[in-house]
C-alpha cells in the first residue's frame, strides 16, 4: 500500500487520502476501488485480525487526512465526536479571486440545514487565493458549495461550477484536508496531525508565482 500513513496507533490509522480516491463505494458501484477496500485488502495480506472503518469522508476530488478505525467500537466514539464537533479540521483551499473580506465566515444553509465555514487567507496571488478553511459543521461538499456561493469557487472544481469560466486552471480540484486536531477518545491524550502540502498543489504554486 503506498498510501502514506501519518498518524497509526492501537486503535485508529490515519491517512493521507490522494486526489481522485473514493472513501467508500459510490452508489451503484459496488466493485469501483476505494480507499477502504485498500486498506482492506493491505490487512488480508499482512494477516492483520481487524477491518477498518471509516471515521468520515472526503470527496473522491479532495485528498487529505482521513480517519479509520480497527474496530466498529472505536469508529462510533469518533463518529459520535465528529456529531458533537468536537474534531477540528483544517483545510487548504486555492480559491478563484480574492475574498472580501480577506478572513472571516460563510454561514448558509445547506439543504435547509445550518451550514458554517470559516476562512483565512494566508497569500494572495496572480488570479487566486491561498486559504486555510475550517468547516464548524459537516456538510456534504459543504467548503466547495460555500465558496460557490460566494464567487470565489475553489479551483478545479467541475461539480459545482464551470472549468471553462476560470481563468486559471487547475489538473485537480486545490481542496486538501491538510490538519486535524482531537481528543483522543481511547487514551484521553490531546491529537494534532498536519500532513503539509501535497506535492502536486506546491508545484501548482510554483508554476504561479505572485
Amino acid at each position: 500500500m503506498n498510501i502514506p500513513v501519518v498518524y497509526e496507533d492501537n486503535w485508529i490509522i490515519v491517512l493521507d487520502k490522494p486526489s481522485g480516491l473514493l472513501t467508500i463505494p459510490a452508489p451503484n458501484q459496488r466493485s469501483s476501488r476505494t480507499l477502504t477496500s485498500i486498506l482492506d485488502d493491505d490487512a488480508q495480506e499482512k494477516g492483520l485480525s481487524h477491518r477498518f472503518h471509516p471515521c468520515h469522508r472526503l470527496d473522491r476530488e479532495t485528498s487529505g487526512l482521513i480517519i479509520y478505525a480497527k474496530g466498529k467500537s472505536t469508529q462510533q466514539k469518533f463518529l459520535d465526536m465528529f456529531a458533537r464537533r468536537e474534531i477540528k479540521k483544517h483545510y487548504l483551499a486555492f480559491v478563484s479571486g480574492t475574498p472580501s473580506p480577506s478572513q472571516g465566515s460563510i454561514n448558509k444553509p445547506i439543504e435547509g440545514r445550518q451550514s458554517v465555514t470559516k476562512y483565512r487567507t494566508i497569500e494572495k496571488r496572480k488570479g487566486f487565493s491561498v486559504l486555510e478553511v475550517q468547516p464548524l459543521t459537516g456538510r456534504t461538499n459543504q467548503i466547495r458549495i460555500h465558496f460557490k456561493s460566494i464567487g470565489h469557487p475553489i479551483l478545479g472544481e467541475a461539480r459545482f461550477a464551470f472549468r471553462r469560466d476560470f481563468a486559471i486552471k487547475a489538473k485537480r480540484l486545490c481542496l486538501h484536508a491538510k490538519a486535524l486536531e482531537f481528543t483522543h477518545p481511547c487514551t484521553g491524550k490531546a491529537v494534532k496531525i498536519d500532513s503539509g502540502t501535497p506535492q502536486d498543489l506546491e508545484a501548482f504554486l510554483d508554476s504561479h508565482p505572485e
